[in-house]
């Protein structure tokens, strides 16, 4: 486990954030994992209520929920991701940094029961489908524009069934996939990070 004065140092930057992961994992950190000043944004907008349970949709290494957990350890923070390699790297770091306020699971978001967490945050998780496959992150999953249409869709609906007061965080995800029931909050233009809040 690292001790304390390393976590400080290790929180410090992304670059040495990073450096908890394999190098081919670092290599793309910059395109698919969350920068830990985004993670610190959001997570100070979601983990309002102590004792909430915040779900990262599409974790990937798990960065945004690894810093969430730490400067918000009185909240719980779990990552759903499909790739079983992402998330046993995931749970690795976890161990690492010792903390037991963050958990992955490995599998579909589409099979979770939405109504055991608070808040949500994304990062354009399947924006993949629409990209080149030299910007995939590996050839592990299927890519195709009707399963980005498919997820779009699924996320909207599940979003849109939350109660009034549900909180999101999007970070360089199209604003016109969020339900009208989300008023927007923050939106920083230049990175694309976004803040809703459910209003009805």
């Amino acid at each position: 486990m690292i001790s304390n004065t390393t976590k400080e140092s290790v929180y410090s930057t992304n670059k040495n954030f990073d450096q908890l992961y394999p190098g081919p994992i670092r290599r793309i950190s910059y395109l698919h994992w969350t920068p830990i000043e985004i993670a610190q944004q959001a997570a100070s907008f979601l983990a309002v209520t102590p004792g909430s349970n915040i779900l990262d949709i599409g974790s990937g290494v798990g960065k945004f929920c690894l810093n969430a957990g730490y400067y918000f350890n009185d909240c719980n923070f779990y990552g759903v991701e499909q790739r079983s390699n992402l998330v046993s790297i995931a749970r690795q770091v976890q161990e690492q940094l010792g903390l037991k306020n963050t958990s992955f699971i490995h599998g579909d978001f589409t099979q979770l029961d939405f109504s055991a967490f608070d808040h949500f945050y994304f990062y354009n998780p399947f924006y993949e489908n629409l990209v080149d496959e030299s910007l995939h992150i590996d050839d592990s999953i299927n890519h195709s524009e009707s399963l980005y249409e498919y997820y779009a869709t699924y996320l909207y609906n599940l979003l849109d069934k939350r109660p009034a007061g549900t909180r999101l965080a999007t970070y360089q995800s199209s604003l016109t996939r969020i339900p009208a029931s989300y008023q927007l909050v923050k939106c920083d233009i230049d990175t694309l990070f976004s803040c809703w809040i459910k209003t009805e």
